[in-house]
């Protein structure tokens, strides 16, 4: 009944994570079940976690974490030049550089399961207002599609450039977190707060018009047809759902308070 799990291995030596079904299935599964029931439960009758020092050390973390990722890939793309940015495809199984293609697949799903704790979070401190569709389908989305996409096609090509583009969001996204949860104070006054959201709309923009250029002015490039439209298909629903965010958070007019009787 569950054959449809064991989607066929496109690569002969698995990466962690990709080698079964069952870890991210159990960790999404895990993730799901906390969030919406067992962490509401646990948390009815205690008072909201105060989590200042562990935020600390794990937007830090996440920080430093996104930024090294960013930078490797910026340093090999960019600077040495290892593909050809009109069409990035897996490396084959042997060349020189399989083994950090491997690697850097691998550390991005890693990051995406450690993604998971932000939600954690939410629910130990009771911010529930902050668990919403779109920042569980975010999550969700980046777990299970990098780990269908090196289960289907391989690990690297195409996958580095939503790399490059998430790791570097997320740099600056987790540094106003840092911020924010180590003075509550001055949250208000970070001025670039709605602009996290532009950055992250950007990054859709870019890689949807990226992924159509490859799909369809690079007819000789060998990145699967399945795996360009898709990323287009969310790239779509992502720019729809931020900008939805976007525009009921920073643009729709307050509601005017009723004058008191």
């Amino acid at each position: 009944m569950l054959d449809f799990l064991h989607i066929r291995q496109a690569d002969p030596d698995p990466i962690p994570l990709a080698g079964s079904p069952w870890p991210i299935m159990t960790i999404v599964v895990g993730y799901l079940l906390f969030v919406f029931k067992l962490g509401k439960v646990f948390m009815r009758n205690r008072q909201p976690y105060d989590l200042r020092k562990v935020l600390l050390v794990y937007n830090l973390f996440q920080v430093v974490y996104n930024a090294t990722y960013f930078i490797v890939i910026a340093y090999y793309l960019g600077y040495r030049g290892i593909c050809n940015l009109k069409c990035i495809e897996s490396f084959p199984q042997g060349h020189e550089h399989k083994t950090l293609e491997r690697t850097m697949h691998f550390a991005y799903i890693f990051n995406k399961v450690i993604d998971l704790m932000d939600t954690v979070f939410f629910v130990l401190r009771k911010s529930y207002k902050q668990i919403t569709f779109l920042h569980v389908y975010h999550h969700v989305f980046m777990v299970v599609g990098g780990y269908v996409l090196s289960r289907m096609y391989g690990t690297g090509g195409h996958f580095n450039v939503l790399a490059f583009l998430n790791t570097f969001v997320h740099v600056v996204m987790y540094f106003y977190y840092f911020l924010s949860s180590q003075y509550p104070g001055v949250k208000a006054s970070i001025w670039w707060k709605k602009y996290i959201t532009l950055v992250q709309l950007a990054q859709f923009v870019i890689l949807l018009t990226y992924t159509a250029y490859v799909a369809f002015l690079s007819p000789n490039c060998g990145v699967p047809r399945p795996v360009l439209y898709i990323n287009m298909l969310q790239g779509i629903v992502f720019i729809y759902l931020f900008g939805k965010f976007y525009v009921r958070a920073y643009l729709r007019p307050a509601k005017p308070q009723s004058k008191a009787q």
